[in-house]
């Protein structure tokens, strides 16, 4: 089997054209993307399209906590919540990938009158998928392609498509991602183009691409102390990480020695050298730092 193409994007670097997929591990990695998504769509007089039965006060990014005015955006057309029933569901309840496709064609056109110089559209497909009565897949994926062809050519619309990871078995999810060539993340924590820090989610942790030099010594031990302080095992992938000289394996090194005892920092996707001299040193035999994974089969991208 081939295995698809993707595109990986922050949801900072989302643009229009974009049809894209967020397969979360729970609220808070779909907060960390959708929540600067809509709010980066309010900032720059772009329209924001939620599809949700959710109130809008509790949606990422909007609500006081946030200062944001819901009825104000509302009245200008700026913000529209849609109900599931309005925007995607039939008489009897039932999905209609149809009214779905009329609703982003309506809002975008809405949008292009009003003024607005994009459309960002957004839904959660978890309920439909996982509830009793759930959809089947293959109207959910003929939907999924229908809003792709709709997105892709547009110079005005982007989405993100929304799913709980649990919400369907492996096989199903893998199907509705590989109707998107784009997989949305968080952003990055820290990004200068030589060292490169982003959050992950399951497992908790860092994932460090690049090279870890003494320069960037204080942005890694300051990540690395914040993603500690929610007392969890912490994952780091270093799958991409090009370098990391011997100061950067010190500070792993004094972070896992004041780890709590059931605590540790595991260093997942290794490179060899970078093993060779963690061994050749003896910080593996450290308490508080463990190896990982071995480096993961792309099929699963997006998915877990």
């Amino acid at each position: 089997m081939e295995t698809p193409w993707f595109a990986k994007r922050p949801v900072k670097d989302i643009r229009p054209g974009d049809h894209s997929w967020l397969a979360y591990s729970g609220p808070e990695e779909r907060d960390s993307v959708i929540g600067p998504f809509v709010r980066e769509g309010l900032d720059t007089n772009e329209k924001v399209v939620y599809v949700t039965d959710a109130p809008a006060e509790l949606l990422p990014g909007l609500g006081a906590r946030h200062r944001v005015d819901v009825e104000a955006l509302g009245r200008t057309g700026q913000l529209r919540i849609i109900s599931r029933r309005d925007a995607c569901l039939d008489r009897r309840g039932g999905f209609a990938p149809g009214k779905m496709l009329e609703t982003i064609g309506r809002e975008v056109d809405a949008a292009f009158g009003q003024g607005f110089r994009a459309a960002r559209f957004t839904t959660d497909y978890s309920r439909l998928i996982s509830a009793p009565g759930r959809s089947d897949l293959a109207e959910m994926l003929g939907c999924e392609d229908g809003v792709g062809n709709a997105v892709s050519p547009s110079t005005m619309a982007m989405a993100i498509c929304q799913i709980d990871r649990r919400a369907c078995p492996p096989d199903e999810l893998a199907a509705l991602r590989d109707t998107h060539e784009v997989l949305v993340e968080v952003n990055p924590e820290f990004d200068d183009g030589i060292l490169k820090i982003s959050r992950t989610f399951e497992p908790n942790g860092l994932r460090v691409e690049g090279e870890l030099d003494a320069a960037r010594h204080q942005v890694f031990a300051e990540q690395l102390a914040q993603v500690c302080l929610a007392r969890r095992r912490v994952h780091l992938d270093f799958t991409d990480l090009g370098f990391i000289d011997l100061g950067g394996l010190n500070l792993l090194a004094q972070q896992a020695t004041v780890l709590p005892a059931d605590e540790a920092l595991v260093l997942d996707h290794l490179p060899p050298d970078v093993e060779n001299v963690i061994e050749m040193v003896g910080w593996h035999r450290l308490p508080g730092l463990e190896r990982g994974r071995e480096r993961a089969f792309t099929e699963t991208e997006g998915i877990a």
